[in-house]
């Protein structure tokens, strides 16, 4: 290998050496603020939010959809979505809520902007890293997140007389109910040989 090529590669994998430990130096110092009220850089937020669609869309690529259109299914996930999501996507009813205010990145308002089933699908089953979004497939099936996905293809533009009446036949969330009574303590057991308690 002639004597400037050689000059160039090691020059090359010696600046790569110091980004690399330039990069290490700031990550270890913690100088980065990691508050959610700290807004990314712009150059962090468009590599961050890059990353996040395009992975979300190659995951998401060979999702089969099923029949969004059935009313029940629909109806179902107007009840699913009233009870896990409008605190963070909010409704047809609601402008804001305590807690949207302080997330970062600030989630989208589906009530007013239409999303791709299979990517919705994706997201709601396997939630978001350094996002408030969680994986709702660990605790609710695949046909209860695709009723989800079925009522977000109606949800922008609906009235909120509309949300209203939809959200009040759907059927509850078994599944959160479950998880409620799940937590709750049991209550306190007295061993009395079999006799009723005395009161």
């Amino acid at each position: 290998m002639p004597t400037s090529l050689r000059s160039f590669f090691l020059g090359v994998l010696a600046t790569l050496v110091l980004l690399a430990v330039g990069v290490l130096a700031f990550v270890w110092s913690g100088r980065y603020d990691m508050g959610a009220d700290a807004p990314h850089t712009r150059p962090v937020f468009a590599l961050m939010q890059t990353m996040r669609e395009r992975s979300i869309r190659a995951h998401a690529a060979d999702l089969v959809v099923p029949d969004l259109s059935d009313p029940q299914l629909v109806l179902k996930g107007a009840g699913q979505y009233a009870a896990m999501c409008t605190q963070c996507h909010l409704s047809p009813v609601m402008t804001d809520s305590e807690i949207r205010p302080g997330l970062y990145p600030q989630p989208p308002n589906l009530s007013r902007v239409r999303v791709d089933p299979k990517q919705a699908f994706w997201a709601i089953k396997h939630g978001i890293k350094m996002s408030a979004m969680p994986a709702w497939g660990a605790s609710h099936d695949d046909a209860t997140i695709w009723s989800m996905v079925a009522f977000l293809q109606k949800l922008p533009g609906m009235s909120a007389q509309e949300y209203k009446d939809i959200v009040a036949r759907a059927p509850p969330d078994e599944d959160m109910d479950m998880g409620a009574e799940a937590a709750a303590p049991a209550p306190p057991h007295h061993d009395n040989g079999g006799a009723p308690d005395a009161h």
